[in-house]
């Protein structure tokens, strides 16, 4: 496994899989070092009051807001509207394809 399969990108939507929020989709606005990085969803976890968890305690989905990420890597910031955009748009186009019978793999690309 290479380093860029094993650590997520800045606008990449994870789900979280331990914790109170275990369930919950959420996406990356920061690194913060090898182990941890912040995570936020415009909802509950605002951008300015991130949540800092452990990578090992979330599962990665292929799926990048170029928006966010375009955001973050301009200005260094995001507005929680973008995050709940870019977390409602991958909802609705991996997750409700997903109760529809098909499986997540890793051949599949949710654009």
């Amino acid at each position: 496994m290479s380093d860029t399969e094993s650590y997520p990108e800045l606008g990449q939507v994870v789900q979280i899989l331990q914790g109170r929020e275990a369930g919950q989709f959420a996406i990356v606005i920061r690194k913060v070092d090898s182990r941890f990085v912040l995570l936020a969803d415009g909802e509950k976890r605002k951008y300015d009051r991130p949540k800092k968890k452990n990578i090992h305690h979330i599962t990665f989905t292929r799926f990048v807001s170029p928006e966010v990420q375009r955001s973050l890597l301009e200005t260094g910031r995001v507005t929680n509207g973008k995050l709940r955009y870019a977390i409602n748009k991958f909802v609705e186009e991996c997750v409700t394809d997903l109760k529809k019978g098909d499986q997540l793999d890793d051949e599949r690309r949710c654009n």
